[in-house]
């Protein structure tokens, strides 16, 4: 997916360990980085961000996260998961947003 300007992956990786992280890889409070499941979500989030760049909708992004979760990983959907999904494609919207190429 072509991406209209750079994005920081760390950034993405931010939003998606403390807002999704479907599979629960990260304990409440922990630090990603330096963990070797630290790219685990990277390519659900850079196309999840891509598709915002390309002026997909936030609900688009969501059922994407959402069939990603349920069945590419195959854990089903669970009580949080819209939740999670919501707050995951708004942040990323929001970084994107607010994003001048160097944040």
């Amino acid at each position: 997916m072509k991406m209209s300007r750079s994005l920081k992956l760390s950034r993405l990786r931010d939003i998606g360990f403390a807002k999704w992280d479907p599979i629960g890889l990260l304990a409440e409070g922990g630090i990603w980085d330096h963990k070797p499941f630290a790219n685990e979500y990277d390519p659900y989030l850079l196309e999840a961000a891509g598709r915002l760049q390309e002026d997909g909708t936030l609900e688009s992004v969501v059922e994407f996260l959402m069939e990603i979760e349920r069945d590419h990983m195959g854990l089903g959907l669970k009580a949080t998961s819209r939740q999670r999904a919501e707050a995951t494609a708004t942040a990323i919207q929001a970084y994107l947003d607010n994003a001048d190429g160097s944040d």
